[in-house]
């Protein structure tokens, strides 16, 4: 014989103090998770699609990202002279070279320092990227202290609207266009004139270089022909995009793993107090899982896996992070309450009728 789903209820709003404090622990850590992954989540689809299938993008060899890696001039002189590279109406290869470099603005919201990319980028720029529009404004002139901000980084900080003053490498840029560039990473970055950068930095090398591919599928072909290039044996090639999966991968993997440490902290924390609530009502309702027991319920009622999914918590940004957050509730549902339950269910009926 089952117990009513009534009498659960009576016995949750008897202690609906503790029950309430234990629900919300519960339910603080499930969304702290559920937070961590569509963090990572998000990371990930706003990395995998920037760039251009059809762009290539050089490095140093062995270097992490376009932040560690350095390319000098005469490598870029020997790219700009290949035939694998396209060429625009001019005839001039489709290649820009680029300096990444990282400064700190204000935040609107905290006021606190954040830090922001800075992309310094070759005329070709925005031909190679045709996913990134300027909104407002204009395109900065080549040859002059101009920037254009990203989407992104016009929402969050402070001091980049349109002809505003920007104070980095030790000069003032004027802000003439907001650029938007589809939610992908360069949403967030501020660009401006490669030279002017580097001159500003004191950078004598680039970061990277990344060219339009003259035909679609000749990748491979164009990398084993620069592989086997003597002045080209200290970079190394990747499609655009596929650098960037491997970036948003690096990131993504980082936040999960801190958040995963941060939330199974926080849940042995959020058990240890279900146990305790659950151990209290236990001791505290012992009569009335004596009766419940003497009325002939069968003990495996009273230990009642079906309560344990009214913990479940979701959020609706994709199935797998519903799942995952769904999971993780009833594992620290059936982890804080199996133990109390148990005790309840071995519970001397004599000896509890006769202590209450």
């Amino acid at each position: 014989m089952r117990i009513p789903f009534s009498y659960i209820w009576r016995s949750l709003w008897a202690r609906r103090l503790s029950t309430a404090l234990t629900v919300g622990g519960v339910a603080l850590v499930v969304f702290v998770f559920a937070g961590v992954l569509m963090l990572a989540r998000g990371l990930e689809a706003a990395l995998v699609e920037t760039g251009s299938p059809d762009n290539v993008i050089v490095l140093r060899r062995s270097a992490t990202s376009e932040l560690s890696s350095q390319v000098d001039r005469a490598t870029a002189d020997v790219l700009e002279a290949e035939s694998g590279v396209a060429r625009g109406a001019e005839g001039r290869a489709l290649l820009s070279r680029e300096v990444v470099l990282v400064i700190d603005l204000f935040k609107k919201k905290s006021n606190a320092l954040g830090n922001v990319s800075i992309r310094g980028v070759s005329p070709r720029a925005l031909e190679l990227r045709s996913g990134v529009h300027i909104v407002q404004g204009r395109p900065f002139q080549f040859g002059t202290h101009e920037v254009v901000v990203g989407k992104g980084i016009a929402t969050l900080f402070k001091g980049v609207a349109l002809g505003a003053e920007l104070a980095f490498g030790g000069d003032r840029w004027t802000v003439v266009g907001i650029a938007d560039a589809g939610g992908t990473a360069f949403d967030s970055e501020i660009w401006g004139d490669v030279d002017q950068f580097m001159q500003a930095f004191g950078r004598p090398v680039y970061s990277s270089l990344t060219f339009h591919l003259a035909q679609p599928g000749g990748f491979d072909q164009l990398k084993a022909r620069l592989q086997a290039d003597p002045r080209m044996q200290y970079v190394e090639l990747k499609h655009e995009r596929a650098y960037y999966q491997e970036q948003s991968k690096t990131l993504a993997t980082f936040i999960r793993t801190l958040g995963i440490i941060v939330t199974t902290i926080f849940s042995f924390g959020a058990m240890i107090g279900a146990m305790i609530t659950m151990y209290a009502a236990v001791v505290g309702g012992a009569l009335g899982v004596a009766l419940a027991a003497l009325l002939s319920f069968e003990r495996i009622s009273v230990v009642n896996f079906q309560s344990f999914s009214e913990i479940g918590f979701g959020f609706a940004l994709s199935p797998g992070v519903i799942a995952r957050a769904l999971i993780f509730a009833v594992v620290m549902g059936v982890v804080g309450g199996f133990l109390p339950a148990v005790r309840a269910a071995r519970l001397n009926i004599v000896n509890a009728l006769r202590a209450s």
